[in-house]
């Protein structure tokens, strides 16, 4: 009884001190980093107007961003920042930042901003990659210092403490924040609340940059043919659907060139032509250079966030290794197990997926396999076919028309 009483006790002094942090007024710091895409400009404007709507003491956008991706949503959010509901600063961190694009006017357009040392600021045109825009309001490079009106702050808290006392504009008329607040022997700041975007925006923002998307685009088609052709329907199947998934929403985010997606896909199928055929060397190389050259120009960047030939290059290598040494190990494997293996397929029916040439795709026991035929053979797609043997990572197969074979 008496342990119960405690715990009782324990959890009403708790709720007690909770109750009175969630009362005290304190500072939202809204941190989104990486190119600001439609969900990362949105999730700054509503946080900021939710910030206010809290009766917080102010927000602050810590901002770290070489791109902005969406125009309507960046215009909105300059209309808050510009004549916000709260107190509103901007500190550009942790070193070392950027701000270029649309993040420059981010920054100017803030009444009061700070960057940490080392960060780099221009580039403010176009506002939004890959569009057409007006004529910068800042020329060129631009360094913090004494003309450039950006205050040098090392932290985002040294920040928060020299802005006690200091007057901001907002759209209810001026305020005074105090951000700091007696503590026993001296002072400290009042509760600080770091907010970032939400689980399913983080999600979609693994593919906002150029080589982040390319990666998830090689990586899905690539294990689209390693299931094709090494293992069947499974867990790579769902591998590949999510990695489309975020390739696509890397498509249609990003200022992607149509011609080098194009070329991507071209060397995707070059690879998987040439593992079909065995593996083709000049095919392989082919395909190789067409993936690292489409990644390199994936994306106009208007240099702010150009593809980095160092970063597309793991791409293709990832490739290269699922066709030249994970997919022929899988169906050597395959190959190796009694119940499917060269007993259990020889003298089995099966089905031509595709037409031969004369090597193609049979379907035989609920798996796809790669197969050859005689030329003479005729074999095209749904073509009923009888495995007579194994050659390596190939079937044998033979039209099963004739009775006599069929009880072979």
């Amino acid at each position: 009884m008496r342990r119960t009483l405690l715990v009782a006790g324990l959890l009403l002094v708790v709720a007690a001190c909770s109750g009175d942090l969630e009362g005290e007024p304190g500072i939202d710091v809204i941190d989104v980093s990486g190119p600001l895409d439609a969900s990362a400009l949105e999730f700054m404007r509503t946080s900021i107007e939710e910030a206010a709507v809290n009766d917080q003491v102010m927000a602050v956008l810590q901002v770290n961003s070489p791109a902005v991706m969406d125009r309507p949503e960046l215009e909105a959010l300059l209309d808050v920042v510009e004549t916000p509901p709260l107190p509103l600063a901007v500190w550009l961190g942790p070193a070392p930042a950027v701000a270029y694009g649309g993040a420059t006017y981010i920054v100017y357009d803030a009444e009061h901003r700070a960057v940490s040392p080392g960060t780099s600021i221009g580039l403010p045109s176009p506002k939004v990659v890959g569009l057409e825009d007006e004529p910068p309001f800042v020329v060129g490079h631009v360094t913090p210092g004494e003309d450039s009106g950006l205050e040098i702050q090392p932290t985002i808290r040294q920040y928060l403490q020299d802005l006690d006392g200091v007057t901001f504009q907002t759209a209810e008329g001026p305020v005074t924040v105090e951000t700091l607040k007696p503590f026993e022997d001296g002072v400290t700041l009042k509760p600080v609340t770091f907010r970032q975007p939400g689980l399913a925006t983080r999600f979609w923002r693994l593919a906002a940059t150029p080589e982040a998307a390319f990666f998830f685009l090689v990586v899905g088609l690539t294990i689209a043919s390693f299931e094709f052709f090494a293992i069947g329907p499974g867990v790579a199947a769902g591998v590949a659907a999510l990695s489309l998934l975020l390739a696509g929403w890397g498509i249609v985010t990003l200022p992607v060139k149509w011609w080098a997606l194009a070329l991507a896909v071209l060397g995707w199928a070059l690879l998987t032509a040439a593992y079909q055929r065995g593996g083709v060397l000049i095919l392989t190389i082919v395909g190789a250079v067409m993936l690292q050259v489409a990644g390199s120009f994936y994306v106009d960047g208007s240099g702010q966030i150009d593809p980095r030939w160092y970063l597309v290059l793991p791409s293709v290598l990832a490739a290269l290794f699922f066709f030249l040494l994970a997919m022929p190990t899988v169906q050597r494997a395959r190959f190796s197990t009694r119940t499917i293996g060269r007993d259990g397929l020889i003298g089995e029916r099966g089905i031509a997926i595709g037409d031969f040439d004369p090597d193609g795709i049979v379907e035989v026991k609920g798996a796809r396999w790669r197969a050859t035929a005689h030329r003479e053979a005729g074999l095209t797609a749904g073509s009923e076919i009888l495995v007579s043997g194994v050659d390596g990572m190939f079937l044998e197969v033979e039209p099963a028309t004739d009775p006599a074979k069929t009880d072979s």
